[in-house]
């Protein structure tokens, strides 16, 4: 039956009506929320390409944290940025680590939040690339062990999930298999399969410092044009023992990110990374766009399309927006 038996308009006639017919449905749940942490102490420092961001020494993380998990925001994501870089990034798995003293004080101090922990070599590396440099290249199974010992630091220091964005082939059963050789089974993965060499991520390596000294990183991270490529990707993950699945970036991959959800039965991530975060913000301080709206009209894209997790630096805005 067409018009006028039908009135599609009929389902939208309120706010009430909407929320009883709405298909998609976004919550705090659903949120990871991404921290810097930084050496010093005492330090909350503005991050200038990022609003609304800064950079935590690690005994300044647990007042963020419980502010975090007072939202309802049910983990975060730790990156860290050291003191001092070398060729092989060896300050990444040290016990005494900015990310593994985070990690101890948000355990002895929001127990209930989970903690997941970036696993890469770039913040930590003269080079600024995401593993080892040989003959002018990033080698990819030398770099193997070492993002091993670094995901084992963080299980070690108290993580609950450990997240591995580096893009080498057969990281995610390396780590795998040394988490479980050192009683860490229990410690999930978090891979990020399908991670694209995207221009998205210019204000994220601002933060890190983690730009390449020479080159760029086509030659580990995907091509853009590429969506078939990704399923590999996924799927070899899975095999390895990836828990969940990433897709990053998100608005420019939500076709992917569909095409993921539809193919694998496993819990599916998506990165609204630091470019897509700073172009809203950038839109609205022009007043070009309405914040609110803006921001969840693109949260809501990214879970209509099948994430089912969305790390976003949105996310405490979005919590409150959604707990009213």
């Amino acid at each position: 039956m067409g018009f006028p038996k039908t009135r599609m308009r009929r389902l939208r006639n309120n706010d009430t009506m909407q929320r009883l017919v709405r298909e998609t449905v976004l919550t705090v749940d659903n949120f990871v929320y991404p921290l810097f942490l930084c050496p010093g102490s005492n330090v909350k420092k503005p991050i200038e390409s990022m609003k609304g961001c800064f950079h935590f020494s690690a005994d300044m993380v647990a007042g963020e944290a419980a502010e975090i998990a007072s939202l309802g925001i049910p983990a975060v994501l730790l990156f860290g940025v050291p003191e001092k870089k070398d060729d092989k990034g060896t300050r990444a798995w040290a016990e005494d680590g900015v990310v593994q003293q985070a990690i101890k004080v948000i355990r002895n101090t929001v127990p209930e939040l989970l903690v997941i922990t970036d696993v890469c070599l770039c913040a930590y590396t003269s080079s600024g690339h995401c593993g080892v440099i040989k003959n002018n290249k990033v080698d990819n199974d030398s770099t193997l062990e070492l993002l091993a010992k670094m995901a084992l630091s963080h299980a070690q220091a108290g993580a609950d999930m450990v997240a591995p964005s580096d893009m080498m082939d057969g990281r995610v059963g390396f780590i795998r298999e040394c988490l479980d050789k050192n009683d860490f089974s229990d410690t999930a993965i978090m891979a990020y399969s399908a991670k694209y060499a995207s221009a998205f991520y210019g204000p994220f390596r601002d933060v890190a410092d983690s730009a390449p000294a020479f080159g760029n990183r086509k030659s580990y991270q995907m091509d853009i044009a590429n969506s078939r490529q990704a399923m590999r990707e996924i799927e070899l993950d899975i095999e390895e023992g990836a828990d969940i699945v990433m897709v990053k970036p998100a608005l420019c991959y939500l076709d992917v990110i569909r095409e993921a959800r539809q193919r694998f039965d496993v819990p599916i991530a998506a990165y609204n990374v630091s470019g897509e975060y700073m172009m809203i913000n950038a839109a609205c301080d022009a007043g070009y766009l309405d914040k609110k709206a803006g921001m969840l009209e693109t949260l809501y894209s990214i879970k209509r399309a099948g994430a089912d997790i969305i790390i976003t630096y949105f996310a405490k805005e979005a919590a409150k927006v959604l707990k009213k």
